[in-house]
């Protein structure tokens, strides 16, 4: 009890935004993650450029803040990672990106 009650007072835990922020990102990469059964058609290239930049962005500050922010830069780490993947995906639909095998091939 004493853990739980020091982790709820501490200045990250769920009575600050250092504690909310992060949580309500995951979204941000749930949503990334439901996006993968999409065609690339569908896909946003503008818009996953631009959650590529605010990712990595605020994975610079998650890990400057004080006290540092190790759940948002997790958070922001699993965004970045699923945001490149679709903007891979999306490179590839768009003929900018092509596998090694049509390379090898030719």
């Amino acid at each position: 009890m004493a853990a739980f009650r020091a982790f709820l007072n501490s200045p990250v835990g769920p009575k600050t935004t250092h504690f909310w922020g992060p949580v309500a990102n995951w979204g941000f990469v749930a949503a990334g993650l439901a996006d993968m059964k999409k065609p690339p058609e569908m896909i946003s290239g503008n818009m996953t450029a631009a959650m590529c930049v605010y990712s990595a962005l605020f994975m610079r500050f998650a890990w400057m803040v004080q006290p540092r922010n190790y759940l948002l830069l997790v958070c922001h780490v699993s965004n970045e990672t699923v945001q490149l993947y679709q903007l891979s995906r999306w490179a590839k639909g768009q003929g900018l990106l092509s596998d090694k095998k049509e390379k090898a091939a030719s």
